[in-house]
């Protein structure tokens, strides 16, 4: 108890590991052990009142309408950019059964948000409504958010590792990447884990997969989607710099316990 009480945001990261890796043998990836890891962590360390502060930043939705704007924006333009180039470079037009019927998009966003077993809803309340906020606490949010990516990225690792999970090792830099985008998203939104809940939802909205069969229109598919992603993170290390070394907002490093005023 001593050690958790003392590093508790390294004990966040290895139980998030031993939870979502274990199911690695069985041919699976537990997504929701993050979150189980998260609220393990936050009651044994900081009780009930943790917990509250966990459960407020997820349901904090008195934001900036910009900042939901951009949560469904960001990640929908960077799938129709990819798609784009990837036709502009030869690619046949992309199958778009998936979006059928005309709202199956919202649908599947929707889903995304509230399904339990899915890696937004696990990995939003306790990647950033957890762990963000206490790493930028007293460090800059470019620090606190290499530290995140890294042990993010390495979170992710059996999916990029092992072959049958689908991805393949170089989509890693698209975790790096997004992460920059989440971190900067919940410090612009008042530290609110709901609005990276959304943007996560919506970035995991379209299975690119489906939309050219597997050969070289879907592997340059692939590459395309890590390299806008990277060149989006770029934008922001670059066109955010003051941000980036400064301290972190207030209301995106303390404890909240209730609702605050719109920011």
């Amino acid at each position: 108890m001593t050690l958790i009480r003392n590093h508790p945001v390294a004990s966040f990261f290895v139980l998030a590991y031993a939870l979502a890796w274990g199911a690695v043998p069985f041919g699976s990836f537990f997504a929701p052990g993050a979150l189980i890891a998260a609220l393990v962590v936050v009651f044994l360390t900081e009780g009930v009142a943790g917990l509250r502060s966990v459960g407020v930043r997820l349901i904090r939705w008195r934001v900036r309408w910009v900042w939901y704007v951009a949560a469904i924006a960001v990640p929908l333009l960077v799938h129709f950019v990819t798609i784009s180039l990837n036709q502009a470079m030869g690619a046949s037009a992309p199958d778009t059964g998936q979006f059928t019927p005309w709202y199956g998009l919202a649908v599947v966003i929707g889903m995304n948000i509230v399904n339990p077993m899915g890696g937004p809803f696990s990995e939003e309340p306790s990647f950033r409504g957890y762990a963000q906020p206490r790493l930028q606490a007293n460090r800059t949010p470019l620090a606190a958010t290499a530290i995140m990516a890294v042990a993010i990225t390495g979170w992710h690792a059996p999916l990029f590792l092992i072959s049958s999970f689908g991805l393949r090792p170089f989509e890693a830099l698209t975790t790096v990447a997004v992460t920059i985008w989440y971190a900067w998203l919940f410090n612009h939104a008042a530290g609110s884990a709901l609005i990276t809940l959304i943007a996560h939802a919506t970035e995991g909205s379209i299975n690119t997969e489906d939309l050219w069969p597997a050969g070289a229109d879907a592997t340059r598919e692939t590459w395309l989607y890590v390299a806008v992603w990277c060149a989006v993170a770029i934008v922001l290390l670059i066109g955010s710099r003051h941000f980036w070394t400064s301290p972190a907002p207030a209301d995106a490093t303390q404890p909240v316990n209730v609702p605050e005023r719109v920011s």
